[in-house]
């Protein structure tokens, strides 16, 4: 995409209130169009990065069998190895296509609240992470990144909440504990052609908060639906993360800021060289019990929100539950 944007956080942290104010405003403009930006200046160590994508394609490389020790146990549980081509995202949407040419792992929080297991969701809220034993460095390299993630979703929701013309510290206290899950994807060479309709990842949407993706330069990348009806190539831009909203966000902001369909496409049949693809996608969700009420600066006076309030927790298990009836584990990018 021609210009797609770009926002430095280290200009954004540095600004006075009324510099901070403009950057809001083009943020604003973004949401309110695509939802997808470009995020530089975020402070985290290049080596944190760099062991947590090593760790993963290492573990990609692994025999099957090696990678199934760690497979989700069973149909709907959240944190594990997806293995290729188990699961199909544009069914989430009610298309019906062959499964996605992929293969996942994931992890929620690094640490469970305490908990009798008797809770509502108890299965969902508390499921514990299922950690490789190979390569050795793996849960370490992940947590490690997991936490900046974490901190650096933080940060862009301050930016978020002056976009959305809030005092910079509005999203805090629900964001303190959140529930964000963490996902890596292999996209592997396709020795065949893919059946009509398959992707590597088919069109959905993100469903919380906002998503921090992680890619690599390989033919056969992401795509998004733009206002014009048209699907167009997101592009991969050095030293940056792509932020996309996520659908809680755009029911947060009352539709004033879009959640966008995009996918996966596939290599050029005639693409030479390797077209392996890896990304980490990290899923920001607010705290479990945080109540998503219509934030009062996207209402006009007098106008009436169009979504009742919800617990971000009860909006994830509503949403999980939906894709997994209908044959998708879970959201990917």
């Amino acid at each position: 995409m021609r210009d797609f944007p770009v926002i430095d956080l280290s200009d954004f942290q540095a600004a006075s209130p009324s510099a901070k104010r403009d950057i809001g405003k083009q943020v604003d403009e973004i949401c309110r169009r695509t939802g997808f930006l470009a995020i530089a200046g975020y402070g985290i160590p290049n080596q944190v990065i760099t062991e947590a994508w090593s760790a993963s394609r290492t573990f990609f490389d692994l025999p099957t069998d090696r990678k199934l020790e760690v497979k989700m146990p069973y149909a709907g549980y959240p944190y594990g190895y997806s293995p290729l081509q188990a699961e199909a995202l544009a069914k989430s949407l009610g298309e019906e296509t062959p499964p996605d040419i992929k293969e996942s792992f994931s992890i929620g929080p690094l640490e469970i609240a305490p908990h009798t297991g008797n809770e509502p969701d108890a299965d969902f809220r508390f499921a514990a992470n299922l950690w490789p034993k190979e390569p050795a460095n793996f849960r370490e390299a992940w947590s490690e990144y997991y936490r900046a993630m974490g901190a650096l979703a933080a940060r862009i929701m301050r930016v978020f909440a002056v976009a959305l013309d809030l005092t910079e510290n509005f999203f805090d206290d629900v964001i303190d504990d959140p529930i964000s899950a963490m996902r890596a994807l292999n996209y592997p060479n396709q020795s065949s052609p893919p059946k009509p309709g398959q992707l590597r990842a088919g069109a959905h949407s993100d469903y919380g908060s906002l998503t921090i993706l992680r890619s690599e330069a390989a033919p056969g990348g992401l795509e998004i639906h733009t206002p014009d009806g048209e699907w167009q190539p997101v592009p991969i831009i050095p030293d940056a993360f792509i932020i996309n909203i996520g659908d809680l966000m755009a029911r947060w902001t009352d539709d004033h800021w879009v959640s966008t369909l995009h996918r996966v496409v596939n290599p050029p049949p005639d693409a030479s060289g390797s077209t392996r693809r890896q990304s980490i996608a990290f899923f920001h969700q607010p705290n479990w019990e945080a109540k998503i009420t219509c934030i009062p600066t996207c209402l006009s006076p007098g106008q009436t929100a169009k979504y009742l309030p919800v617990r971000s927790g009860e909006y994830l298990m509503e949403k999980f539950r939906r894709t997994v009836k209908v044959g998708a584990a879970a959201t990917t990018q």
